[in-house]
């Protein structure tokens, strides 16, 4: 079973993933590509430049591009193009579709963490609020219109309720074979 949680910053997709993690048999977890890029030394800028969103595409599409199995990936490249399209950039020109259809359709399932009630009762208030809500309304469009038409048939579910919840919701949608064992 493949994975990948999409969001803007401070949804609590990084919680989501590890809690999937512990629940689902044999299943790791690849952080997202910003701490990957930093644990190897790149320097962002901040706030992160268009530059900056295009390393993290282009990592995202690296380890998307993984045969590995039973893992769930920390962002998709389509929150990267959703970054992008927010600074202004045309996203047509930022990947080609036809890579991007590939690894997106290595995904058994893409789980929208969008911002909620919760995320803003509970969580702890993030950095660069206007361009979380920004990203966050272009991620949901990106993926309802697919208007690079990228996604195809990945079932795609969004996590609007309680943040206690949301593993529940989310072991509910898998396929019997994707269920935690024990």
């Amino acid at each position: 079973m493949r994975i990948g949680v999409s969001g803007a910053h401070g949804t609590g997709k990084t919680t989501l993933v590890e809690e999937l993690c512990a629940r689902l048999a044999g299943h790791t977890p690849v952080d997202e590509p910003y701490v990957l890029l930093e644990e190897e030394g790149y320097e962002f800028d901040f706030p992160p430049s268009p530059d900056d969103y295009r390393a993290q595409l282009t990592r995202s599409l690296l380890e998307l591009s993984s045969p590995a199995t039973r893992i769930v990936f920390d962002r998709t490249p389509v929150d990267f193009l959703a970054y992008l399209a927010v600074q202004g950039v045309n996203i047509e020109t930022e990947a080609d579709p036809a890579a991007l259809r590939s690894v997106l359709a290595s995904l058994d399932l893409l789980i929208m963490v969008p911002i909620t009630y919760d995320t803003e009762q509970v969580l702890p208030r993030p950095e660069m609020l206007r361009l979380r809500q920004a990203v966050n309304d272009t991620l949901l469009d990106l993926v309802y219109s697919d208007p690079l038409q990228v996604l195809g048939d990945v079932p795609v579910i969004e996590l609007t309720g309680p943040l206690d919840e949301r593993p529940e919701v989310v072991l509910a949608a898998l396929p019997d074979h994707g269920r935690p064992t024990g």
